[in-house]
């Protein structure tokens, strides 16, 4: 093989978040189902005779006290399910920076734009509508800031089947930053003490595994032990251990070598194609984070006894729900469309020209559906099973629905408006 035919033999293209899902679960929709199925199940539960059943499993504790790890089944869900969503959510990241959409700063820059917009837009509506409640509430002010990437791509895959392609791109980009900034959220301002001999202790099994990967071992049986290791230092130095998922899985290479590659199949002419080790990480994890992990975090995080009309309405007019709602439903649109509008003035930063303002608008709300990075960041601000953060958990499903309702109509009719124009797919 001469030099020159060699980039053939890799397959360079970006992997897609919740696209590596295999066979019959191939799947946007399935995540998003799964994700609803297990909230709507956890409310049943929650406002049943069957609540002390469901609370005595979420509150059962179990671990190694010694290594800070005596915690409930709702802790180990937050804690440590999440952080294999998040080693996904780092693998996606890295992907998209070095292969990506967000290679080249200017055709990512509005996106990335209109994320910041979205995280700010909300965060400010939510402090000024709590602005007299103390700082003790204010804590929860990241809480409407994010995007939920299975729920939202979800909507997006049911009832917009016609609509540009490049508005997938767009909500993919957008929420793949906004996950970026909350993680640096939870990193910065939920971390009260930081042990540093423990945060120390965690760069040996970390290099371990970078050392590994990037040799190309695959072996789960070797790579595991060390990626439980980097959680457990983590954990213990007293940084949210979902981080540990993401820094694991920014040390994967994304781009094939001779050591690190992954066959992918043959091109035209029979030649094997690689992949990097980061999309194969994703097709294999993002199976676990899309069916196991995310479902069952969302079924004990999303349990909130409602308390009938009283406890609802008493809920409703809790600045803290009020704000979430308001955060999610009218922050999250006001700060991507005011920023994409701001930007796409730049001449070198227009937007794609098959993007119309009405399917912006959609997707802006979409984007508004805010899950399972609100849940726990509400769990971090008020601490689990208080009373602020049952009110978290009401404003953020809530928020959430009414966001997804109103975006899923609005693309729905564009969707219509395209078939009827015989747009192709």
């Amino acid at each position: 093989m001469s030099p020159s035919a060699a980039p053939s033999r890799f397959s360079l293209a970006p992997h897609e978040l919740w696209r590596g899902i295999r066979s019959n679960v191939r799947s946007d929709v399935l995540g998003g189902s799964l994700l609803l199925a297990a909230t709507v199940a956890a409310l049943i539960l929650a406002n049943t005779p069957a609540v002390s059943w469901y609370e005595s499993v979420r509150d059962f504790t179990f671990g190694i006290p010694e290594l800070h790890l005596d915690l409930s089944v709702g802790a180990w869900a937050a804690d440590g399910l999440l952080a294999i969503f998040f080693f996904v959510v780092g693998l996606e990241l890295k992907e998209e920076f070095v292969t990506g959409r967000l290679r080249d700063p200017r055709a990512a820059a509005v996106p990335i734009a209109a994320a910041v917009g979205g995280v700010i837009v909300p965060a400010l509506i939510f402090v000024l509508i709590n602005l007299g409640s103390g700082a003790d509430v204010l804590r929860g002010w990241a809480i409407p800031t994010a995007t939920d990437i299975a729920f939202a791509v979800a909507v997006i895959a049911v009832v917009g089947k016609f609509l540009p392609p490049a508005l997938r791109v767009f909500l993919l980009t957008l929420a793949i930053i906004d996950d970026l900034i909350a993680i640096t959220i939870i990193a910065t301002f939920y971390t009260d003490t930081i042990s540093f001999p423990w945060l120390a202790l965690s760069l040996l099994p970390l290099a371990g595994f970078a050392f590994l990967v990037q040799r190309g071992v695959r072996a789960w049986w070797i790579l595991l032990p060390l990626a439980i290791a980097v959680w457990i230092c983590i954990h213990a130095a007293g940084v949210h251990a979902t981080v540990a998922g993401v820094l694991l899985g920014f040390v994967v290479p994304v781009v094939p070598s001779e050591r690190a590659r992954v066959r992918a199949g043959e091109d035209v002419n029979g030649e094997p194609l690689y992949n990097g080790m980061a999309p194969h990480f994703a097709d294999r994890w993002g199976v676990v984070a899309t069916l196991f992990a995310v479902p069952v975090f969302a079924f004990f995080a999303a349990g909130v006894t409602i308390g009938g009309l009283e406890g609802l309405a008493s809920a409703l007019t809790d600045p803290i729900t009020i704000g979430i709602i308001v955060g999610l439903v009218i922050g999250k649109p006001i700060g991507i469309l005011a920023t994409t509008y701001l930007l796409s003035r730049v001449p070198a930063l227009r937007l794609d020209e098959s993007l119309r303002w009405p399917d912006l608008t959609g997707m802006a709300f979409l984007a508004g559906i805010g899950f399972t990075v609100s849940l726990l960041v509400g769990e971090l601000a008020y601490g689990s099973s208080s009373v602020a953060d049952e009110h978290v958990k009401i404003g953020v499903l809530l928020g959430s629905l009414i966001a997804a309702v109103i975006g899923g109509t609005l693309l729905a009719r564009r969707n219509s408006h395209a078939r009827r124009e015989g747009i192709p797919l």
